[in-house]
């Protein structure tokens, strides 16, 4: 590995900064990400909730994804876990933010949708299904747990409900006032559809250089601090490769793309549950067997907020307590939660 990245490898100080430079560049870049998926989305017509789980979910994931392979590969599975499962309760931590920053009403009000619906309850089924290896870990065929090949194949598979979903639902959420999302002028994107592609593809470059960062620093601040691998993985790195989900949550709901914001969380969420599948590939063994009690209990809260926010959706109050609704009242305080846990 060329000197300039073994960031392992420098002083506290030095790994300080690399962390906070390459949190500050995620950000930078997921706000811009935002606008290319909203464009991208009404471009291609997959609609503003498959756009945010496939454009902007898989994009903005790209940090946390080399975070966890990376990490796995270089024998941390500790982190590899944490800042999968971490990022799971940050990122829907993050739909109460933007419900905060969303005034006209409540943020689950305005944006529910059946394919929303749809795509949390396939987020459930995803994660749902590295528990059940944790339980069973000792099971590998050459060196991969089967769950490895379920966690993808079932996210293909529920895309494709999504589409079908989308094109053709069964039933649909009431309109109400608060429930009209502004598009992008489609004929003024007509003629940029290239310069789209290829910005989207330097944006997500710059996140993944990003996460490799955010990994390395991770590693180097086990090596030179006391803190350890719970609260290091699950909330710093965590929260960092989670950044861009916040940043455009919150600068879709600023641009009237409501749906887009909870697609991208969720959708960001499903990603996060890949990782491990892709952690597992990458490291000697069955990931799954090096969860721990405090991962299995992080895991659960993340399905418990899911389950808060999917409630909210189906619910969908205009108002709730401090202006937001009762699922993200419920959502923030089952993340400091697992903060608490972590820290303890």
């Amino acid at each position: 590995m060329p000197e300039v990245l073994q960031i392992t490898a420098y002083p506290l100080a030095g790994l300080v900064a690399v962390f906070v430079s390459a949190a500050i560049a995620i950000c930078i870049a997921g706000t811009r990400l935002s606008y290319v998926a909203d464009e991208l989305a009404d471009r291609t017509g997959m609609g503003e909730v498959i756009a945010g789980a496939v454009f902007v979910g898989a994009a903005t994931s790209l940090p946390g994804a080399i975070t966890s392979v990376s990490t796995a590969l270089q024998g941390q599975p500790e982190l590899a876990i944490g800042n999968a499962l971490g990022g799971l309760t940050a990122q829907t931590a993050f739909v109460a933010v933007a419900d905060i920053a969303y005034r006209r009403a409540n943020l689950e009000h305005a944006a529910a949708s059946v394919a929303g619906l749809a795509q949390g309850i396939l987020m459930v089924i995803m994660l749902t299904i590295p528990l059940l290896a944790s339980a069973e870990s000792d099971i590998t065929i050459w060196r991969v747990h089967p769950a490895t090949l379920a966690i993808p194949i079932t996210y293909i598979f529920g895309l494709r409900l999504l589409w079908q979903i989308q094109k053709n639902p069964m039933w649909i959420p009431k309109d109400t006032d608060e429930t009209e999302e502004v598009l992008s002028d489609v004929e003024a994107i007509e003629g940029r559809m290239p310069r789209l592609w290829v910005e989207f593809a330097l944006l997500a470059g710059v996140t993944a250089l990003a996460g490799f960062a955010i990994g390395q620093a991770s590693i180097g601040l086990l090596d030179k601090t006391s803190l350890g691998a719970g609260p290091v993985g699950s909330i710093f790195a965590a929260v960092a490769n989670s950044l861009p989900e916040l940043v455009t949550a919150i600068a879709a709901v600023r641009a009237g793309a409501v749906s887009l914001a909870i697609g991208n969380i969720i959708g960001g969420n499903a990603f996060e549950v890949m990782f491990l599948a892709a952690a597992d590939v990458a490291y000697d063994g069955s990931i799954y067997a090096e969860m721990t009690a405090a991962d299995r209990s992080t895991a659960l809260i993340a399905l418990l907020m899911t389950g808060m926010l999917l409630l909210g959706l189906v619910k969908r109050d205009k108002e709730g307590p401090a202006m937001i609704g009762f699922e993200s009242v419920t959502v923030l305080a089952l993340y400091g939660l697992s903060v608490v846990l972590i820290v303890t």
